[in-house]
This record gives C-alpha cells, sequence and structure tokens, in this order.
C-alpha cells in the first residue's frame, strides 16, 4: 500500500500522551510549514495557528476545554483558527505564483474582484470560508505530523470565546478547532471502524 494510504488507515484520534515527551520549537515550526500548504480559497491561506506548548500554556487552555487531560499531556495543542477572509489581501499572496511565472500577471486582479463579489454583504459566506480553511489546514497539519511519527486528536470541546479572549485573538479570528499532538502512549485505540462504503457514496 502506497504510504500516504498506510498512514490514512492508521491514523487514530489519539486521547493518551506521553507527557514525558516535548517537541522543540523548531519542531512545531517545520509542521506549521507542511500545515501551510494546505488548499485554501484562492490560495488565501487564511488561517493562523497558536502552539500552545508551556505549561501554563496548556494548563490554560485545559481549563477552556472541560479539563480534557491530553491538551496538557499532548507535547503541544495548536489551537488552530480560521481567519475572516478579505479580498484585498489577494494582490500579496499571488504575487508569489506572479514571480513564480505560472500565473499571468492580470490574474490576481480578476480574482480579487470575484472575491468581492463573492464575500461582500455576506457575513456567513466570510464565516464559511475561515471554518473550512482551518478545518483543510487542520487535517494537512495532523497527516504532517503523523508522517512524522506523531500521533494527534482535533478537538472541538471547548469554550470558543473563552479561548478568543485569553489567547487574544483577533476579532476576524474565529479558534475553529484545536489539535493535540505529540508521542503516543501504549493502550490509545487503534481507528475506529468506518461506515460501509454504500452508506457514504452516492454515484450520480
Amino acid at each position: 500500500m502506497h504510504p500516504i494510504l498506510e498512514a490514512i488507515v492508521q491514523r487514530a484520534s489519539l486521547n493518551d500522551f506521553d507527557p514525558s515527551r516535548s517537541l522543540d520549537d523548531e519542531s512545531i515550526r517545520a509542521l506549521i510549514g507542511w500545515a501551510g500548504r494546505a488548499p485554501s480559497a484562492f490560495n488565501l491561506q487564511n488561517w493562523r495557528y497558536i502552539a500552545v506548548r508551556s505549561a501554563a500554556g496548556k494548563q490554560r487552555l485545559r481549563n477552556l476545554a472541560f479539563g480534557q487531560p491530553k491538551v496538557s499531556e499532548a507535547a503541544v495543542t495548536f489551537i488552530v483558527c480560521g481567519v475572516l477572509p478579505r479580498a484585498e489581501w489577494l494582490a500579496e499572496r499571488l504575487q508569489p505564483s506572479v514571480s513564480a511565472g505560472f500565473m499571468p500577471a492580470d490574474m490576481p486582479h480578476s480574482w480579487q474582484r470575484s472575491a468581492e463579489r463573492l464575500y461582500a454583504e455576506s457575513p456567513q459566506t466570510r464565516r464559511d470560508e475561515a471554518v473550512r480553511s482551518a478545518s483543510l489546514g487542520a487535517s494537512t497539519l495532523m497527516q504532517a505530523g503523523q508522517a512524522l511519527g506523531l500521533g494527534a486528536c482535533p478537538m472541538t470541546g471547548f469554550d470558543s470565546v473563552g479561548v478568543s479572549e485569553a489567547f487574544a485573538l483577533a476579532a476576524e479570528e474565529i479558534p475553529v478547532l484545536l489539535v493535540a499532538m505529540g508521542h503516543a502512549l501504549p493502550g490509545n485505540w487503534p481507528q475506529k471502524p468506518r461506515r460501509p462504503l454504500q452508506q457514504i457514496l452516492e454515484l450520480a
């Protein structure tokens, strides 16, 4: 089986992490570098990650996540934020593609006009985009961690307002989920069985 497919099969949401094993800041930066390669609409890359790895930060976050031990026992728990998109970001964020020679020079302007039409007067569309981008980034982050021998658990059980206040998120930042990541202890469950294909697929 291809290693990527094997990783999908082996991935599991961990509950028990080895609290004695940490990750250095360089490893955390590398993980977010890989996460930053996730797709996003218009290549807006409208996400931000807060790597909570100090004992004090983990305890503060654990208190806001209903006391779940994995928040503080994992080597790092990421707060994955989606950022409400703005069309005017596109000129800067697409310029590297123009400079690399594969995007026409006039394309960022046309994409910006499209984004303006999409997001104008539509707070729900902007919020949906932020949540989608953060979710794609979190998925890529977990895949990168697994490739590096780490385990992870995505978490939605937390006080989002409290996290926004405690970690000084900007008004346009939404804490979409937490990702606890670190080294697994023995005894974690394997991936739980999945629903049959015929229940989740329609060929149209």
